[in-house]
């Protein structure tokens, strides 16, 4: 039976999504195989966007239709057979998962002891303990930015907390845990001080559970400009479509002349103007160009009216991405809807999830959590898994890395979500005003963040002296240096070289030999190690191995292939990978010669001869150094054959094709390339790097970092 938790609340608006996620998150952590089940949805025809999007999260393979258990309607129809289908649905998911996050009903109308009392029942049936969710703000009203409630006050979240643990309580539902959600961030000791205080009064003898508060962020629960364009019922004609995630914080009604509107622009508000005021659509557009006035997330046009062909093509030129909508509402009704509009949290928004995430992480004690429900760590290592203990490395001892490479959308998106998790401190080249302006066309937030022109004056000035220095032998003067010294990677590598950070990331939009050229002439070798060098991570379902070298030297001779393999048992002893370094070749032992075999042959000597602590095999075929069955056969007695960890391939043509073969075929997912060798850690980007990718890399580099300071 998995593990399982049931979250609802006591009224709708409760954020409960974001709650669902960060536990979600917290099991994925720790357990291989996570399932999603929504008790009870709007509808079993149209789809539910929040179990679409926990579905979506990384570590989840189920399919929608199987992890729906009945609609409103069912219920109301008939509670005891809707109940019967909910159980009966839920445990044949249930049979495919190690643990399980149960959702509870939405609340279509207004919150009722009614709705949450057949909550708990769902939840008793289920034997899945409770964790109840409170919203800090009442469910009626707007949300905060648009003209909401006031926070709720502790006693208010206290009262809260007696009307549905007494609800809990009578439908035999087990208590796991309290977030108190949305909360003031000015009051959450009180509030959870006023939570524990009814969680005390309502369980007596049965003993405390943990209460946690997460404080309220605007960008969380304000809606983006595809939930408003999705509430006027609009249509985009113009801008990026990417940019309807951004968020709408304010609204402006530009029902005004022109002169008169732009003072009232602010930042992040979406402007409402009639479709047929083309000179105040126009002024707005030119003055969020400017750089001068707010950025603004978007522009409603109201009325239905066609506009001009001119303006159409002015449009064109001047939106600059920003997304123009069109509805048939007249300004009040437009006014409302948008007003009306509230958050979704939506996977396609990666501000919003980081930020959700970000939220659980730092406010719940997740170890707590898992203690709560009985989850013990898994001992295999999934991807997901892998991932998040890069990330907790990170972060457990926060590094500068130097991001050069600003004017590239996933670079940016990628620094956000790192900052936003506290992977690590960032530096950004590219000139301040228009990276800080493109984060914000992005929607995406960071302001943590250092930005760094590559030609400012005090930094090119002591770089091209530092530079000048170094390559003096190569006849390089200062005048020569300083125009060298404003390519983004060498002003990125003589940062980490002065210590102004501890590692750079690049590649997502330049070469391998542009990003790494200048770390061979300014960071140079660690001493002993003869070339620089490169491991993928590869996170296969139940484990992870380190292949190397797939992506620096063509053809390495058996000095190389030594240096490459010790290299590499030490990164894999970095990232807490048990080094068994299996040299690969076409033969296994003594079966095989030619100068293919007999260069893997000696260069097992030599890591034998100049790291005698390592575990080495080779030559060795890779059947045999991951197969226990063909390993007895073929090598029985050895302490690497059918348990190799690390993988030396004899040159880059097999291990590049290998690790791409493994990583399709396998479904395993590719982290890297990681070079090693460097006296301080640079390393290259695909220039087809996702998002992920960077944050992953961002995160290796701050870890090797870590261990350069430690050594």
């Amino acid at each position: 039976m998995a593990q399982s938790i049931f979250i609802t609340s006591a009224e709708g608006h409760s954020g409960k999504s974001s709650v669902a996620l960060g536990v979600l998150a917290t099991l994925g952590h720790a357990t291989p195989r996570v399932g999603v089940f929504r008790a009870i949805a709007r509808s079993t025809i149209e789809r539910d966007y929040v179990l679409e999007m926990l579905l979506a999260h990384d570590g989840v393979d189920l399919v929608y239709d199987d992890c729906i258990g009945v609609s409103y309607d069912d219920v109301r129809r008939d509670p005891e057979a809707a109940l019967a289908t909910i159980v009966e649905r839920y445990k044949a998911v249930e049979a495919q998962c190690d643990a399980m996050v149960i959702l509870g009903s939405d609340y279509t109308d207004v919150g009722s002891p009614a709705e949450l009392a057949y909550n708990a029942r769902i939840a008793a049936n289920l034997g899945a303990p409770v964790l109840l969710v409170i919203g800090g703000r009442a469910a009626q009203g707007q949300p905060e930015q648009l003209g909401a409630t006031k926070p709720r006050t502790p006693e208010e979240m206290g009262q809260i907390a007696d009307l549905a643990l007494a609800e809990l309580a009578h439908g035999r539902a087990e208590l796991v845990g309290v977030v108190a959600n949305r909360a003031d961030g000015d009051a959450l000791g009180a509030i959870i001080a006023a939570i524990s205080t009814s969680v005390h009064a309502a369980r007596g003898a049965s003993g405390e559970v943990p209460v946690w508060a997460i404080p309220e962020d605007r960008f969380l629960v304000s809606p983006s400009m595809r939930d408003v364009s999705r509430s006027v019922e609009g249509e985009l004609i113009a801008g990026d479509p990417e940019l309807l995630t951004r968020e709408a914080l304010k609204v402006v009604i530009a029902g005004m002349r022109g002169v008169n509107v732009l003072p009232r622009l602010v930042d992040g508000a979406v402007v409402v103007i009639p479709s047929d005021r083309s000179e105040v659509l126009l002024a707005v557009l030119m003055a969020h160009s400017s750089g001068t006035f707010p950025s603004i997330s978007g522009i409603v046009l109201n009325g239905g009216f066609d506009i001009p062909e001119p303006v159409t093509r002015l449009l064109e030129g001047l939106s600059g991405g920003i997304p123009i909508i069109t509805t048939g509402f007249d300004t009040y009704e437009t006014a409302v809807r948008i007003m009306n509009t509230r958050g979704r949290l939506a996977a396609d928004s990666q501000r919003r999830y980081d930020t959700a995430l970000s939220l659980f992480e730092n406010n719940v004690d997740t170890t707590e959590l898992l203690s709560a429900l009985g989850v013990a760590r898994a001992t295999v290592v999934t991807p997901l898994m892998f991932q998040y203990q890069l990330i907790e490395r990170a972060r457990s001892d926060r590094r500068r890395i130097v991001l050069p490479e600003g004017g590239d959308d996933r670079v940016l998106r990628a620094a956000a979500t790192v900052l936003k998790r506290g992977i690590a401190d960032l530096t950004i080249l590219g000139e301040p005003i228009e990276v800080r302006a493109r984060a914000l066309e992005l929607g995406i937030d960071i302001q943590q963040a250092e930005v760094l022109s590559p030609f400012d004056a005090p930094h090119v000035h002591k770089f091209a002296d530092e530079y000048a220095r170094l390559r003096a032998h190569k006849g390089v003067t200062f005048e020569k240096a300083s125009d060298t010294v404003t390519d983004v990677s060498y002003f990125g590598t003589l940062m980490v070289h002065l210590g102004l950070a501890d590692g750079m990331v690049s590649g997502a939009a330049h070469t391998t030999a542009h990003t790494i050229r200048p770390a061979f002439e300014i960071i140079k070798t660690k001493p002993g190690v003869s070339v620089v060098s490169s491991v993928f991570l590869m996170a296969l379902a139940d484990r992870v191995l380190v292949y190397g070298d797939c992506a620096v030297i063509p053809d390495p001779t058996s000095e190389q292939l030594a240096d490459i393999a010790i290299s590499s048992a030490a990164t894999a002893q970095q990232f807490g990978i048990e080094p068994r370094v299996a040299m690969l070749s076409y033969s296994t032992g003594e079966s095989g010669s030619g100068a293919d075999v007999e260069k893997v042959r000696a260069a097992t000597g030599f890591v034998r001869e100049r790291a005698p602590q390592l575990l080495v095999e080779g030559p060795i075929q890779y059947d045999a150094a991951t197969d226990a069955a063909v390993a007895a056969a073929k090598m029985p007695g050895s302490d690497v054959a059918g348990r190799a960890t690390v993988f030396i391939f004899p040159d880059l043509n097999t291990g590049n094709n290998t690790y791409k073969a493994v990583q399709r075929s396998a479904g395993a997912v590719a982290i890297g390339p990681v070079l090693q060798g460097l006296n301080k850690p640079i390393n290259d980007l695909s220039r087809g790097a996702l998002v992920e990718d960077i944050v992953n890399t961002i995160a290796i580099t701050a870890i090797q970092a870590q261990g350069e300071t430690q050594a």
